[in-house]
């Protein structure tokens, strides 16, 4: 095989792995969320905007909306918390708990996949809050001011908030 087929068989497999999670993600019953960076830049989040009332949120346990984890991709270096969240495809996942939530983001993007905690490259507490009216289902938005985008989840009455920040 020629070097040139080669390095064509490598891209198009690189690719179609960053392609799988947005593959499966149009399957319907899916919404995205975007946030436009000052510089050009994107970063959005998909997900499935299930009804508050059918999922079944354990404290301490990671949440994939409608049996799907949300997907993260970002054209910008982040970073979260602490941690450096590279140019690419990632996994969301939302971590309920009784008091703050948690967010993990996962490098594992194989679509119905389990969460495995060994893959995530980033981890933070989210500031959460109570509000006064109920999210009738999952939403999910960007908050943008400069190089952060606030990303915020409402379910139910719980409203969690996580920074990521542009590199």
């Amino acid at each position: 095989m020629s070097a040139t087929l080669m390095v064509r068989a490598v891209l198009i497999s690189f690719f179609s792995f960053l392609l799988t999670p947005w593959l499966a993600a149009q399957s319907g019953g899916n919404s995205t969320t975007t946030c436009n960076l000052d510089d050009g830049r994107q970063l959005y989040v998909r997900y499935n905007a299930v009804a508050a009332g059918k999922e079944k949120l354990a404290n301490g346990k990671p949440w994939a909306p409608g049996g799907s984890a949300m997907t993260l991709f970002t054209e910008a270096q982040l970073t979260l918390g602490s941690s450096v969240i590279p140019i690419g495809a990632y996994t969301l996942y939302p971590i309920p708990a009784r008091g703050n939530w948690s967010i993990a983001v996962n490098k594992n993007v194989t679509a119905g996949a389990a969460y495995d905690d060994k893959q995530d490259i980033a981890r933070a507490t989210m500031e959460t809050a109570q509000v006064d009216q109920a999210a009738d289902t999952l939403q999910v938005a960007f908050a943008h001011v400069g190089a952060r985008c606030t990303l915020r989840i409402y379910i139910g009455k719980a409203a969690s908030f996580a920074d990521f920040t542009a590199k």
